[in-house]
């Protein structure tokens, strides 16, 4: 199964989802949830009014969508969510880079991007296991 990887960046009004491996697929929204809606109805409105020719190759066959963010767009999508002193105490990263991270004055190395993605995984994996009673 190939990988159709979309990238959603946070810009001033809005946040943009294209794919990196396909011509033409683009979408916007409010948040990346509306962002991801609006790139699976593109993909829908692609592949009913093209020809076969115009459609990407990879939107032929089976695929799977992997959504990609960088550091700072990923970081002030959530930031009413974690605070930098939360996301201090899950990664060890200082709370000042995470000020230099989200401003996007600072890019983390790439050891520092994977510490990151690590930590949030092991909280998400850590909250499934929680039942509510």
């Amino acid at each position: 199964m190939k990988k159709l990887i979309v990238k959603i960046e946070k810009s001033k009004n809005h946040y943009a989802a294209y794919a990196e491996n396909a011509e033409g697929l683009y979408a916007a929204g409010n948040t990346p949830y509306e962002a991801k809606k609006d790139f699976l109805e593109a993909i829908r409105l692609l592949k009913e009014y093209n020809k076969e020719e115009n459609i990407p190759e990879i939107l032929k066959a089976d695929y799977e969508i992997e959504y990609r963010m960088d550091i700072p767009t990923l970081l002030q999508t959530y930031s009413g969510i974690f605070t930098k002193s939360a996301l201090e105490r899950l990664t060890g990263i200082n709370r000042v880079q995470f000020s230099h991270y989200i401003s996007g004055f600072r890019n983390p190395r790439k050891d520092k991007k994977q510490k990151i993605e690590q930590a949030l995984y092991s909280l998400a994996d850590d909250l499934k296991q929680v039942h509510i009673v």
